[in-house]
């Protein structure tokens, strides 16, 4: 499958959004969820983010791939993940 960049309005975390593609006539829908994962919930110091992130998406719905990581602040990360099909 191709990336196809789009911009999107801000979302609040753990919602869900639905993208209709529509490819020689036929339509697909794809559903993507971004969320916002907090260290504070995640990072146990000293070890390193990565490990928190490791976590985060192994602990993961099942159901949901896992599909960009966003750049970290010093919050938290963004981590967008697709619905499996």
């Amino acid at each position: 499958m191709n990336p196809v960049c789009i911009s999107l309005p801000p979302i609040e975390a753990e919602k869900a959004v639905e993208v209709s593609v529509r490819v020689n006539g036929q339509t697909n829908v794809f559903n993507y969820r971004v969320e916002l994962f907090r260290w504070e919930d995640w990072w146990f110091p000293p070890e390193p983010r990565a490990e928190s992130v490791k976590r985060i998406i192994a602990a993961y719905d099942r159901d949901w791939q896992l599909m960009q990581i966003g750049t970290p602040d010093e919050k938290g990360i963004s981590i967008m993940f697709r619905r499996i099909r």
